[in-house]
């Protein structure tokens, strides 16, 4: 019986499929059912995972300058093309922005036509002309034009605070503009107020024709430069000729006549 045993181990270790690392060939394809099962539970389970982690990430809302809008509005696209040109427009002829600028050497004269838009500028002017006045016509024009620019500093400062609109370039507001709350870029305070003064000059005082053609263009200079100085953008400042003629016929049905004028001034 000896010898069987051993030729039978002396074929085992001849047989090179009975060696360790061969051993995975000789078993059979099919596994168990018990392999099977937790085979099949593991999957599951891994499959369970990763759909529960995309359905959160999923449900989790993105920040709203990562989302995209695949399928815009006609109104949409042109809106956003409108204020793209509007920029782009602007940012060109802010040529007197900063001191690199191609009209640099020009940027402190075209501040001087905005300051002669200034609203502190324009009240103190009006009340010591009201000061200084002696007729009761008089009198009742510069009561409704100080009423026609405490007016206008209070709209359009509210509108500001609205829509809170930086300029075209980076700038900082100046004292003066902080005083009449001149702070953001729309609607342009001074293209505003420009065009209702000169509205307002043009329907009560009695001015030769030069003289209204130089008031029509003093609005309009003023507007422009605004833009040069690369404070407001184009849309700001024809914003803001819009809102001053608004205001101009506002103050033109809530005129306030002569007697309550007198009172206004005996208070004062």
């Amino acid at each position: 019986m000896p010898a069987p045993q051993r030729r039978s181990r002396a074929r085992d270790k001849n047989n090179v499929l009975a060696r360790p690392e061969f051993i995975s060939l000789n078993q059979s394809a099919t596994s168990p059912p018990e392999a099977r099962n937790y085979n099949r539970k593991q999957s599951g389970q891994y499959g369970n995972a990763s759909e529960g982690a995309r359905e959160r990430r999923q449900s989790q809302p993105l920040p709203e300058e990562d989302c995209m809008q695949l399928n815009p509005s006609f109104k949409g696209i042109a809106w956003n093309s409108l204020m793209a040109i509007d920029i782009a427009m602007s940012k060109r002829l802010g040529v007197c922005a900063n001191s690199t600028s191609s009209w640099a050497s020009a940027r402190s004269m075209v501040k001087l036509i905005g300051v002669t838009s200034h609203g502190l500028s324009w009240i103190v002017g009006t009340l010591i002309c009201l000061w200084n006045s002696n007729t009761l016509a008089g009198q009742e024009v510069l009561v409704n034009l100080l009423l026609a620019l405490l007016l206008d500093i209070l709209t359009v400062a509210g509108l500001q605070k609205l829509v809170k609109r930086r300029g075209p370039f980076e700038m900082s507001p100046g004292i003066l503009d902080y005083l009449v709350l001149d702070v953001y870029s729309f609607p342009a305070s001074h293209a505003s107020r420009a065009t209702m003064v000169s509205k307002f000059f043009l329907n009560h005082l009695v001015l030769a024709i030069p003289l209204r053609i130089l008031l029509v263009l003093w609005a309009f200079s003023v507007g422009f430069s605004r833009i040069m100085i690369g404070r407001h953008h184009i849309s700001d400042v024809m914003g803001g000729f819009v809102i001053g003629y608004m205001q101009f016929n506002f103050v033109e049905i809530i005129w306030l006549p002569s007697n309550t004028c007198q009172m206004l001034i005996s208070l004062w």
